[in-house]
């Protein structure tokens, strides 16, 4: 086992044996409180998938929850689903989602040990930019996944994606290469371009490799080189 791998394991294993919940409930035992976790989980995916809070309920083929693990110290989050994804359920596949999955494994990740998210969990037709009323109506759904896994980062990827969470208006540019805050519990959040994007435009991947360093060495706690 390598240093990184053995690092992983570590985290792995402390996020299995510090059950915040479990610490919420104090007369419950793990097994107890993995049940309610996994509880919560099953309310808050049955409330996405029958939404009807803005109307993209009537053009959706269906919700994108997310994938990934429910427990895992990075959380990927982009700004909607595309057609694939519609069709799918699930979000970032086609040649975007193999970047990203390219882009998890340089810093020792994989799609299977991070969360990943979108700002909407319905696709807004032709893949147009979420309006600010369907993301009030779907943040909350978002802001609960947070809550329920407790990541120890959020990496947003893209400027819908980053300008969205953050309630900012300011270009990707601007947003990058900093460390802000998401939400009440203050949850790190790293800003890098959308793997779309960099499909388009590769001479910008070293600038993403540089957002990942960052975000690597903040889970890690040692700084980027």
């Amino acid at each position: 086992m390598t240093g990184t791998d053995a690092r992983r394991r570590a985290h792995y294993l402390a996020a299995l044996g510090i059950d915040a919940y479990a610490s919420r409930r104090a007369p419950a035992g793990p097994a107890v409180a993995a049940d309610e976790l996994a509880g919560e989980w099953a309310t808050l995916r049955a409330a996405v998938a029958a939404c009807t809070k803005c109307r993209l309920c009537e053009t959706r083929t269906q919700t994108v929850f997310g994938v990934g693990d429910t427990r895992a110290r990075w959380l990927v989050v982009g700004e909607a689903p595309g057609a694939e994804e519609d069709k799918r359920g699930e979000p970032f596949v086609g040649r975007a989602g193999q970047l990203l999955n390219s882009m998890l494994r340089a810093v020792a990740l994989s799609r299977d040990t991070v969360f990943i998210a979108n700002v909407l969990k319905c696709r807004p037709p032709g893949n147009r930019d979420p309006r600010p009323d369907e993301v009030a109506a779907c943040l909350p759904y978002l802001e609960r996944q947070v809550a329920l896994i407790e990541p120890a980062l959020i990496l947003a990827v893209g400027r819908i994606a980053a300008q969205n969470l953050l309630g900012s208006n300011a270009p990707l540019a601007r947003l990058r290469g900093r460390v802000h805050q998401f939400g009440v519990s203050g949850t790190p959040l790293v800003v890098t371009y959308h793997p779309a994007y960099l499909l388009r435009s590769p001479g910008e991947k070293r600038k993403a490799w540089e957002d990942l360093k960052l975000a690597r060495s903040l889970v890690d706690g040692r700084r980027p080189h």
